[in-house]
């Protein structure tokens, strides 16, 4: 039976006000809101605030897209912002915008009888504002509950998550257990991972594998940095740093080469410095020989990067799904990663798979990608999920 109506749970989205880049997890929410302004259906949005959730129409949901997309930037604080968000006025100004536009504003336990219609199918794609009480009222309000499971890496690698995450992701992922009508898994091996955690919390809700999408911005060589040389061979990493990216094993590798006598490769770090260790922001402060940090590119900066890099370095000790090198895979760029079931499920055998803990594995295949001689042989065209059979397997399963 098709939904009366849409609810995308805009709360993260609308949480990254004031970044300067959208994460992965973020670009999946805004193509889900970008593709749902296209249809039909009645589209409402919910964003959860300190002074209750917004139920937003479709125009506050476009609104949410033209702040992500930087087409509006909100410049007024309301009282409730200057009392709840001293610390992020650029999210209290979001959500002040949005407060004016809502249709209604009510605590957690009233959704159960909102303005939000009955047969609605409701979709979180962020981990965001997922909890038992939010989950359990819009089930009694007669929603459909569906949840986008991007991974369980806080369960499965602790080390590799904050300190507080492991708790917290296991309390979303009992509202999980317990309230929701289906799960969105991204491959087959993440949803044997999930539904092994969701057995053991007492039930499994049926779940729909659908990949996502890949959109990769036209290069946009004039977006990069003023004086940028890309004369020389380079490689790009791609991603927060942090401990699960494992940038460490790449300054180890730069440390290696440096030390050969052979010519110096470029290695450019895209992306912001997220809660990575001392030791490794240490090094990265010491500017080790070779390496440059680009934060905060343009999607056309990256792009235009990525298309001359001799290839993608993904060393991760842990993927949901690896954006990153799907884009790569897109634009036709060799990519080195690590030897996970994720990535020989979506890019099968384009990569070049190395184990993340071998220094000499990867010197020796950026050694051989740095000479021309080693280049031509990679970067074969890759067939890729589309976001339409994204939307299309999601919506028709749900």
């Amino acid at each position: 039976m098709a939904a009366s109506a849409h609810v995308i749970d805009l709360t993260r989205l609308v949480s990254r006000q004031g970044h300067r880049t959208l994460t992965g997890i973020d670009r999946v929410e805004l193509a889900w809101l970008s593709h749902l302004l296209t249809l039909d259906t009645p589209l409402y949005a919910l964003v959860r605030t300190p002074a209750g959730c917004l139920v937003l129409p479709r125009d506050g949901a476009r609104a949410v897209q033209d702040m992500a997309l930087g087409r509006l930037v909100p410049d007024r604080l309301d009282l409730i912002s200057r009392l709840t968000r001293r610390g992020n006025p650029a999210r209290g100004r979001a959500e002040a915008h949005l407060r004016r536009m809502a249709v209604a504003r009510l605590p957690v336990w009233a959704l159960a009888r909102g303005p939000l219609p009955k047969g609605a199918l409701y979709l979180n794609l962020g981990h965001s504002n997922l909890s038992a009480p939010v989950m359990a009222a819009l089930g009694q309000a007669g929603l459909r509950r569906l949840v986008m499971i991007h991974d369980c890496i806080p369960l499965d690698h602790p080390a590799y998550s904050r300190a507080d995450a492991p708790a917290a992701f296991a309390a979303k992922l009992a509202a999980v257990s317990a309230h929701a009508d289906a799960v969105i898994h991204l491959t087959r091996t993440g949803q044997a991972g999930t539904e092994g955690h969701l057995a053991r919390l007492g039930r499994v809700p049926p779940g729909i594998v659908a990949p996502l999408g890949v959109t990769v911005a036209p290069p946009d060589p004039s977006a990069l940095p003023p004086g940028l040389d890309l004369t020389h061979p380079y490689f790009v990493i791609l991603g927060t740093i942090e401990p699960r990216k494992n940038h460490g094993l790449l300054l180890d590798v730069w440390d290696h080469l440096a030390k050969t006598g052979d010519p110096l490769p470029r290695l450019f770090i895209v992306g912001g410095r997220g809660w990575a260790g001392a030791d490794l922001l240490a090094r990265l402060d010491g500017r080790p020989a070779g390496v440059t940090e680009l934060p905060g590119l343009t999607d056309g900066a990256v792009s235009a990067l990525l298309s001359g890099a001799r290839a993608l370095l993904f060393p991760s000790h842990a993927e949901g799904f690896g954006l990153p090198a799907i884009e790569a895979a897109a634009l036709s760029v060799p990519v080195i990663c690590s030897d996970l079931a994720v990535f020989r499920e979506i890019l099968t055998d384009y990569p070049v798979y190395l184990r993340p803990d071998d220094i000499y594995s990867w010197s020796e295949t950026i050694k051989r990608l740095s000479r021309s001689d080693g280049y031509a042989d990679l970067g074969a065209r890759q067939v890729l999920p589309q976001w339409e059979e994204h939307f299309r397997a999601v919506l028709t399963g749900a």
